[in-house]
Parts: C-alpha cells; structure tokens; sequence
C-alpha cells in the first residue's frame, strides 16, 4: 500500500526529472534560435499529471462492488505513474521571417520560471525528509 509520504515523494521525483528535461528542451531552443525553420518544443507533463490525480479522486454516485475479479468495475482506473514527460513540437506559431518560431527572450523567462520550480520542488522535498527525521527524533 502507498503512503501519503511515499506518493508526495515519488510525485516530487518525477515533477524533478520533468524539471531537467524541459531544461534540455529550454536550452536546445535557444541553441537553435537563429537555424532557419527550426520549431521551438516543449513538455507536455504537469497538465497531463493533474487530469491522472483528479481522475484517481473520481467516484461514481453508485459504486458497483466486485465479487469476481472478472466482473467490471465502474470507476475508472487512472495511475499517475503511468504518466509519463512528453516533447511537443510547436509548429503553429512563427516569430521569424525565416520560419523559426523561438523567441530568445521567452525562452529565458521560461527558463527562470523552470528553475524557481526546481528550487521549490528541491525545497518541498527537504521538509517532506525533515519531518520525517523530526518524527524519528
């Protein structure tokens, strides 16, 4: 059985490792910044995250019990582990006469809001630990 503990943790891990990867996407944009009709990405992981958590909270008015593993269920099966960082290309948008569509400027700021949130996550993750550790005491 998963814990409170355990699910915060492993919830703040993964919203980490999407926090590096968006980072090597943030950077590769900007890499590519001035190569002609090169399409900005992005990651597609926390909105994803949130409908799997939501779902998992999701009851039905009636809910049907069980009493064979064969029978089906009527609340919808959701796992937010199964969620998983996607890159998405951004082909709508155009900023440049030479078809590229990265704006260095935005980049920048998405990088430092990318950082703020690893550094928060960093910070929730350290009380998550202290309170466990004040509990040992």
């Amino acid at each position: 059985m998963e814990t409170s503990f355990s699910k915060t943790v492993d919830l703040i891990h993964r919203s980490l490792d999407a926090q590096s990867i968006r980072r090597d996407i943030i950077a590769n944009n900007v890499a590519n910044a001035d190569v002609p009709n090169f399409k900005r990405s992005d990651l597609s992981f926390e909105s994803e995250l949130k409908r799997a958590l939501d779902r998992e909270k999701e009851k039905p008015l009636l809910a049907l019990e069980r009493t064979d593993p064969r029978h089906f269920s009527n609340v919808p099966e959701s796992n937010y582990k199964e969620v998983r960082p996607r890159r998405v290309l951004d082909y709508v948008s155009t900023s440049n006469n030479n078809g590229n569509n990265v704006d260095p400027e935005q980049e920048f700021m998405r990088a430092l809001e990318n950082q703020l949130a690893y550094i928060l996550l960093v910070q929730a993750e350290t009380f998550e630990f202290s309170q466990v550790e004040s509990v040992l005491r």
